[in-house]
């Protein structure tokens, strides 16, 4: 690996988990209990289970191009959101978080170790780096709402605190 893609590698990683930008994602998402993670509010579209179901739609279908597939466009972007506002039980709700957090640890684990300037197969005008990258702005954009939920509904700051604690 070439020193300027061990470095823009090093960046990725920290972009992904959310390093200094806000509070690291894997310390925002698993004390959120299932009651606030279908819970609505008055004049907001989405609950915080459809915000990371959306979160990991993408993240997957994006990570299916670094895994050299080419993932299927959904007709609209509306089928990107689930159309449940909750998850069924909590240990649906866990699940969720948790194979979200993998695609995260995925998302690094291809930072570390690929040639990030090469194009993509099935993206040939798209870049691995920049895969990644969609990644980490998708992500941190919805992780905000997700916190200000969460502010809204008096469920922050999460054990241990907030950022930058």
């Amino acid at each position: 690996m070439s020193e300027s893609n061990r470095a823009f590698s090093q960046t990725l990683v920290k972009s992904l988990v959310g390093e200094r930008g806000h509070i690291p994602i894997a310390r925002a998402l698993p004390d959120i209990t299932v009651e606030i993670a279908g819970k609505r509010m008055e004049g907001v579209p989405f609950t915080i289970y459809q915000l990371l179901k959306h979160m990991s739609y993408w993240q997957n279908f994006l990570l299916t191009y670094l895994d050299g597939g080419k993932p299927q466009l959904p007709s609209s972007v509306a089928e990107s959101w689930p159309s449940e506002g909750e998850p069924g039980s909590e240990a649906e709700w866990q699940l969720v978080i948790k194979q979200f957090l993998l695609g995260i640890d995925k998302a690094i684990s291809y930072a570390e170790s690929m040639q990030l300037d090469e194009t993509l197969i099935h993206f040939p005008t798209e870049t691995k780096a920049g895969i990644l990258r969609n990644i980490a702005s998708h992500n941190s954009y919805h992780l905000g709402e997700i916190i200000l939920l969460r502010r809204l509904f008096g469920a922050w700051p999460p054990p241990g605190g907030g950022y930058p604690a």
